[in-house]
């Protein structure tokens, strides 16, 4: 056989589809971790991400939380940053301009202390150009009320609703781990009428300095993030997976191409990397390149091929 005879493979295509938001690949970068982007255009050809996720903003300028805000942990990083940011219309006016001019979808970040709050960025957010979607933070550990949004079924569908009354954006809600139910708060994400669902955001934890008898943390406690929670994460996607029928976006431990592939068999459709970017700020870019090759080991064409294909006993399925 000769080389003009030989049959080249079908290359394995990455696009995803999150609800009405369509991402060129599975891969973004988690609100918190990538700034406003201008801070990793020197390691990250930005331009390559599937998504980009700003940091969260809220509807008026916030100080944050006392120092210490961050600590190492063994397998992962402490956090009480406190939503630090100048507000929303210091974003739209600041950050919004550059970040639409990058290329990946921009899905903005937003958390409120009120429904009305959710409700009046959503609506300021419409139309903004550059703003492919939102994501609504109803699960901060790290603020007063951060997470009544999200630990309440009733409340998160009822925001979430009231967001799609006054906002033609695609939305997703960003779900807490810190719940009995998972999965009856992801359907009432659904039922309120999300777009997709985000999950999970940081475990509370507590990080103690025991010469001192206090906290390490200036706040006290704080959101644990990096690899000693993506088995907790995994199993929120794959319990949600079980629950709705809404795409889902995995979050939690992801550093390499493996951890990619366990959330997309376990049921999400798409990913964001998080805590690996502080260490590894050329992360996403490493799983990127990998990640054909990756879909082509299962036989895969597409990502949506291998998502939900996680063979459970039988005999644990209803044990959600």
């Amino acid at each position: 056989m000769g080389p003009s005879s030989i049959v080249k493979a079908d290359p394995v295509r990455l696009e995803v589809q999150l609800g009405r938001l369509r991402l060129a690949n599975p891969i973004a970068v988690a609100s918190g971790t990538f700034g406003y982007a201008r801070e990793m255009a020197g390691f990250v050809d930005l331009g390559r991400l599937g998504a980009i996720l700003p940091k969260t903003i809220t509807l008026h300028p916030r100080a944050g939380n006392p120092p210490p805000r961050t600590v190492e942990t063994s397998a992962g990083m402490l956090n009480s940053i406190g939503l630090d940011n100048d507000g929303i219309e210091a974003f739209v006016e600041h950050h919004m301009p550059y970040l639409a001019g990058l290329g990946p979808a921009i899905v903005v970040s937003i958390a409120g202390k009120t429904e009305e709050e959710f409700v009046r960025m959503s609506a300021r957010l419409d139309g903004v150009p550059g703003v492919a979607a939102i994501e609504l933070n109803v699960s901060c550990p790290n603020v007063s009320g951060g997470v009544d949004f999200g630990t309440d079924a009733t409340k998160c569908q009822r925001v979430v609703a009231g967001v799609r009354r006054v906002c033609s954006l695609p939305v997703l809600a960003k779900l807490t781990p810190n719940v009995t139910d998972i999965a009856q708060i992801a359907r009432a994400a659904e039922a309120g009428g999300a777009d997709a669902i985000s999950l999970i955001n940081t475990c509370l934890g507590l990080a103690i300095d025991w010469r001192r008898r206090r906290p390490r943390l200036g706040q006290g406690m704080g959101g644990l993030s990096g690899p000693a929670i993506k088995p907790i994460a995994l199993r929120a996607v794959w319990q949600a997976a079980q629950a709705v029928r809404i795409p889902l976006m995995g979050i939690g431990g992801i550093a390499s191409v493996d951890d990619v592939m366990e959330f997309l068999v376990a049921g999400a459709t798409a990913v964001q990397v998080g805590t690996a970017n502080f260490y590894n700020p050329t992360v996403t870019i490493e799983i990127l390149d990998a990640l054909p090759a990756a879909l082509a080991e299962l036989g895969a064409k597409c990502v949506s091929d291998v998502v939900g294909t996680l063979q459970f006993p039988e005999t644990v399925k209803s044990v959600t």
